[in-house]
């Protein structure tokens, strides 16, 4: 994959800080996340029987062949963006902050619907064992919500090692009805059941299309890796990387058959409203017994109130995202006296579920319909924004050349002979936003006999990795599409609250009067370019951002700007950590860029690095500007930066600096 010169840091790797204690490892990823994917076996049978009946299994089979794909790009946003966000910084950094903002909205929408239908499906599990829940399950519902918003509140939510228990508890209930139903039944049978699928419906071509777009219910949860990124153990790219592998065995090995399974082997309970709700541990108790059946409704129901939690969670740190961002207001991020937690934003996480149960008056299939929107937009994006940076970066690869006769190492800077691009690496230890570092990144070293082959070996790869990822954005984008035509209702609902959503921050954005600025990556050499270096406390930021600009005629403008190391703090799982997003004097003079430079009508990238990891120089060499514009003081304290001459220009409050080069 190619490297991209990254922008920020996590908190706490940026920062060259021991590892955290907490961090996660694969088996504790992969159980965050099986616990989020995981539940959605457990409604999604009932609601897709709704709408394709006994082809419910062969669909999500279908559909899985797309998940596998949409995974990998998953692993690679992890890797990418160890600060987490997802989609929220894919489409901020691919495209720009509004488009960010809307990829925010997005994956709200489907956090508030997983929290709704998960916690509903739960009270709907717990009814197998006491059916007296059944007739007021609605209520219960919405009291187990206000529940879980009190313990956010108080500070108490669920630790990876309880999600752990949870998802072990759940997989192996799974494997256990899987092994009860398949020793009752012999290989003929078992042979005739599958083929049984089309014996009684014909596929046709509306029929395929709606149950594809339907059938991505059953994979649910899957954007909760990205988000956990900033807790995540290093490397990334090998803890991404196995716990991923381990939902895509586990969720392909449980949730096509136990969707066949349940909905071929019990038609009339799949049709019933209230026990095409408990198909799982029906199906659990009819080729078993009771006990197994208790056993499974009681982990079902568990693990789908710590699927309701997790989209809380997800959802309030979102919120206070996008208020960081400067989209939302910023009395979200208010923390309560007592236990210092986001109440405003919990309590909109929590409050807006409540308020689409009642909606749809804890109607699960209507839930189930108005889920795509939301999900499929979410994946979208994601996928449009990935494909995005890795055009960049094909077509960075392809006009930047290293003039490097060997390896060089300087202040964590690594560039190798014959390769086409080169990453921007700090000290060791660090973690770019790539999720990278000189301690995750091993490059191969190529020398003059084995250059040119291997080039050619990485670029294929390159480009197969890239037109794999175009196909996979197509099927997903495509699925979206046909979810919007065959749910109309979910249209009307998802894009209501994102116009909503968007209508917030047009408001806020107007009344702030700071345009919000995503800092982005750039990748490979920008010949030509202008780079304007900015720092706190610098008086003439101002001057050297004029200057800049007013150097740049038809050329780009990178405004980088080094900031200061930052607080640790431990962070917390599905929190969004960007250094960037807290440096108020960050924000603010790159606002006031901004708007010089768009009235300007000139091109320009704003970038975001920790000045104790970031040497100038070094982004000087990668980018290979004209023009590097800063104040006079500044420029006497760089090294390593050795232009053909350098030019100042007089202003009113002192000095601005020209370190002028042709490369």
């Amino acid at each position: 994959m190619t490297q991209t010169i990254s922008t920020s840091h996590s908190s706490s790797d940026s920062q060259g800080h021991a590892p955290r204690k907490a961090a996660l490892g694969p088996l504790l990823c992969w159980a965050v996340v099986f616990a989020d994917i995981g539940s959605s076996i457990y409604y999604t049978p009932g609601i897709l029987y709704s709408t394709v009946g006994g082809l419910a299994g062969f669909f999500v089979l279908l559909t899985m062949v797309v998940f596998v794909l949409l995974t990998l790009k998953y692993a690679e946003v992890s890797q990418r963006f160890p600060e987490g966000g997802g989609v929220v910084s894919v489409a901020a950094q691919a495209i720009n902050a509004w488009a960010g903002a809307l990829g925010g909205t997005l994956i709200l929408v489907s956090y508030f619907l997983t929290a709704a239908i998960s916690c509903l499906s739960a009270i709907e599990y717990f009814g197998v064992i006491v059916p007296a829940l059944v007739p007021s399950a609605l209520w219960i519902t919405v009291g187990v919500l206000i529940l879980l918003g009190i313990l956010n509140w108080i500070g108490i939510s669920e630790s990876a090692k309880v999600s752990m228990v949870g998802a072990l508890i759940a997989f192996g209930s799974d494997l256990a009805i899987l092994w009860t139903v398949f020793t009752h039944l012999s290989p003929a049978e078992v042979l005739s059941l599958f083929l049984s699928v089309f014996a009684h419906q014909a596929l046709t071509p509306v029929s395929v299309l709606v149950g594809f777009a339907g059938a991505f219910l059953a994979f649910s949860g899957l954007e909760s890796i990205s988000q956990l990124s900033p807790v995540m153990k290093t490397p990334r790219k090998k803890v991404i990387g196995l716990a991923l592998l381990l939902v895509v065995l586990t969720i392909g090995l449980t949730s096509p058959l136990l969707t066949t399974l349940s909905t071929l082997l019990q038609p009339q309970q799949a049709a019933d409203a209230v026990l095409s709700t408990q198909l799982i541990s029906l199906l659990g108790g009819h080729w078993g017994d009771v006990w197994l059946q208790t056993e499974v409704a009681i982990s079902a129901g568990l693990i789908l109130v710590f699927a309701s939690n997790t989209a809380i969670i997800g959802a309030y740190h979102v919120f206070m995202a996008l208020s960081r961002m400067d989209f939302f207001p910023s009395f979200i991020l208010n923390r309560n006296r007592f236990r210092d937690t986001p109440h405003w934003s919990i309590a909109f996480a929590t409050g807006i579920p409540i308020a689409v149960l009642l909606l749809v008056n804890g109607q699960i299939n209507q839930l189930g319909d108005l889920y795509a929107f939301g999900l499929l937009g979410a994946f979208t994006f994601t996928c449009i924004g990935l494909d995005v940076l890795r055009s960049r970066e094909r077509a960075a690869a392809r006009r930047v050349q290293v003039p490097s006769a060997g390896k060089i190492r300087k202040n964590g800077y690594d560039a190798l002979a014959g390769a086409s691009f080169v990453p921007l690496l700090t000290h060791e230890g660090a973690a770019p936003s790539n999720g990278g570092g000189t301690g995750e990144v091993a490059l191969p070293h190529t020398n003059g006999k084995y250059a040119l082959q291997h080039r050619m070996v990485h670029s294929l790869g390159q480009d197969l990795n890239f037109w794999l990822g175009v196909l996979t954005t197509a099927l997903v984008a495509g699925a979206w599409g046909i979810s919007l035509i065959a749910r109309p209702q979910a249209a009307i609902f998802g894009g209501s609250v994102a116009l909503l959503g968007m209508g917030v921050a047009s408001v806020n954005y107007l009344r702030r009067g700071r345009p919000p600025v995503a800092a982005a990556y750039f990748t490979g050499g920008m010949p030509g370019s202008v780079l304007a270096v900015l720092a706190p406390g610098e008086p003439l930021n101002m001057q050297v951002i004029e200057a800049a600009i007013s150097e740049a005629h038809d050329s780009p403008v990178v405004f980088l700007y080094l900031g200061e190391r930052q607080a640790e703090r431990t962070p917390q799982p599905l929190e969004i950590v960007d250094p960037y997003l807290d440096d108020m004097a960050a924000r603010a003079i790159f606002g006031k860029a901004e708007r010089l430079a768009r009235k300007a009508r000139i091109a320009r990238r704003f970038v975001y690095r920790q000045r104790e990891n970031t040497d100038p120089a070094i982004v000087w060499q990668v980018l290979q500007p004209r023009d590097v514009v800063l104040s006079a003081d500044m420029a006497t304290r760089v090294q390593d930066i050795n232009p053909d001459r350098i030019r100042y220009q007089l202003t009113s409050d002192g000095n601005v600096a020209h370190l002028l080069k042709r490369w």
